[in-house]
């Protein structure tokens, strides 16, 4: 069988644990055999990131804004532990953090739908994609404890020295404050990429904020969104037959309950940690859910939107047989694989990548899957694979 071609490499970033290890069969398994596979090849995995004190991040992200689109394998954010385990020089910062703020970039989610793993709400037909605004808000706040009697301000201090200020609060006794910021120029980022990716998936857009009660702070999300829209994609999303819907963040919450899903709904930082885990545990699985990160600047990094599965590793590393499901890293493949064949117009390889989403579908559709999802399908005698025969399954389905 003659293999697809590629005229343009995908960035290819390796990751961590057990995840690295589904890495190496999806790409032996499923991609090397149909695909003429290019890709400029980083490896994101905690040992070499350590090694190079953690530069290859910065040059997997510098090669994304060359050549426009990455896949990258689950990694590990290190904690004290991981310091003693690996023997890191440093507690090096989350590998999608440095490179979300290197590409300006907004994640979107989203679950993978298949028959036998219902969602919770019972008239999600069609998924929810979040797209949460990654900065700023509480997670950049800053915080005090108020021993007692005394007066909390917000001051702005200009460049000239002139001062600006506000009362927060006259306390009385003890109590807490925090002061929290965004930036017009991340608020403004966010918006195109949600506008944007609306229009490359041709689906609708929701945003929702508090404005009503923060009129300064929730209403500049609001009016910048409106004001972008207007000026920049309005025209674009009639003729696309799509629409930007705004309303209050309560509202969105009873709206998406009552929803047969099919939009995307934007959130600022906190709302969509919050409702992203609420619609990917709705769904079903965390191992089913996308995740994509898109930038203004045409940049796009696909990765699972789950960890690197420590659990299985160290049961793998004891030669024990595992269970994982590696659905939604075979999804960031064929979503970047699908992404490049757009952009170098290479039909072949979207077809490809349609195809390998198909069969990987139909596997668990006709009873065969993972441990995970065989504990909550509502298919009867479901037959429980091991990671790699799960992996296995799919190929022959692309082989038939």
């Amino acid at each position: 069988m003659e293999k697809i071609t590629m005229t343009t490499p995908l960035v290819e970033m390796d990751g961590d644990e057990m995840t690295r290890i589904l890495w190496k069969i999806i790409k032996e398994e499923l991609l090397e055999p149909f695909v003429d596979l290019k890709t400029e090849y980083y490896d994101l995995g905690l040992e070499y990131r350590n090694e190079t004190n953690d530069q290859v991040t910065i040059d997997a992200a510098n090669a994304t804004k060359k050549y426009k689109v990455a896949v990258k394998c689950a990694t590990i954010t290190p904690n004290a532990a991981r310091m003693e385990e690996y023997h890191l020089k440093n507690m090096y910062k989350s590998p999608n953090g440095t490179i979300r703020s290197m590409l300006d970039g907004t994640v979107f989610r989203a679950p993978i739908l298949v028959k036998g793993i219902e969602p919770c709400v019972k008239n999600w037909k069609k998924p929810i994609t979040l797209a949460r605004h990654a900065y700023g808000d509480v997670y950049k706040n800053t915080e005090m404890v108020i021993p007692g009697p005394g007066r909390v301000e917000l001051v702005y201090t200009a460049k000239d020295g002139t001062e600006t200020r506000k009362l927060v609060h006259d306390f009385r006794g003890a109590g807490v404050a925090q002061g929290m910021h965004n930036l017009d120029d991340s608020i403004e980022s966010f918006a195109r990429s949600c506008f944007s990716y609306a229009l490359d998936t041709r689906q609708d857009l929701w945003f929702s904020t508090k404005d009503t009660i923060s009129k300064k702070y929730d209403h500049t999300f609001k009016d910048i969104f409106q004001d972008i829209y207007e000026k920049e994609f309005q025209d674009a999303f009639e003729k696309a037959g799509i629409t930007y819907f705004y309303t209050l963040i309560d509202d969105a919450v009873a709206r998406v309950m009552k929803a047969e899903g099919g939009f995307i709904w934007a959130c600022k930082n906190y709302d969509g940690d919050v409702m992203s885990d609420m619609v990917s545990s709705a769904f079903g699985s965390l191992a089913m859910m996308t995740s994509v990160l898109v930038s203004p600047h045409g940049y796009f990094e696909y990765e699972a939107a789950h960890g690197t599965v420590q659990r299985h590793y160290y049961k793998y590393l004891k030669g024990e047989e595992t269970s994982t499901n590696s659905v939604a890293t075979i999804f960031a493949w064929s979503g970047a694989l699908r992404k490049r064949g757009e952009l170098d117009e290479n039909m072949a390889l979207q077809e490809f990548a349609d195809k390998l989403e198909k069969a990987t579908i139909a596997v668990i559709e006709e009873g065969n899957m993972t441990k995970d999802l065989a504990m909550i399908t509502t298919l009867e005698n479901p037959k429980v694979l091991n990671s790699k025969d799960f992996i296995l399954e799919i190929r022959k389905k692309l082989e038939a």
